[in-house]
């Protein structure tokens, strides 16, 4: 009798629970990734040399490490993957590296624009500058999907200056 209440128990439970447990896991990643910028930020001030945090989307793995300067291999460099019921993808498109606000609709000349070594070329990547700020080239949204649906948004805030969670993209 005992044992029948307990598996009826669980029975209705089991569905609500597990939901719950998801969720944690996609708020987790998404904490996850917002400490992973506030250290790369205070890296790139300490350090005095940009600091990047790579995406890679198919892989579903991020990391951060400094950008190539005089030593060739980050020792401080690190590597995650995000869990197996989780993407990851960029929702808003990084600004052009050409062009800033000043000279919207023109082409700055190659010379103007200085010289970025990405850590993961190809891949997108949020760049913190020494001076504590973010590369215009940066992503502004990434967006964390779990399997239900259900989504939570890595955005940057209005004075572009750092990123905050969102659990809604227009916010």
């Amino acid at each position: 009798m005992v044992m029948a209440l307990i598996t009826i128990g669980f029975s209705v439970t089991g569905p609500t629970l597990s939901r719950f447990f998801r969720g944690r896991v996609l708020n987790s990643e998404a904490r996850r990734l917002l400490a992973l910028t506030r250290d790369g930020q205070s890296r790139a001030v300490s350090e005095g040399l940009p600091v990047d945090l790579w995406i890679n989307p198919e892989a579903g793995s991020f990391g951060l490490e400094a950008e190539p300067s005089y030593e060739n291999n980050d020792p401080r460099k690190v590597e995650f993957q995000l869990d197996k019921g989780l993407q990851i993808s960029i929702r808003a498109g990084a600004v052009s590296a050409m062009t800033n606000s000043s000279t919207m609709g023109q082409v700055a000349s190659v010379a103007s624009v200085p010289k970025t070594m990405l850590a993961q070329p190809g891949l997108p990547t949020l760049r913190f500058l020494p001076d504590g700020s973010i590369a215009d080239t940066s992503p502004q949204c990434l967006e964390l999907l779990a399997q239900d649906g259900t989504a939570l948004w890595l955005k940057q805030t209005r004075n572009r200056l750092s990123y905050e969670i969102k659990s809604n993209p227009q916010d």
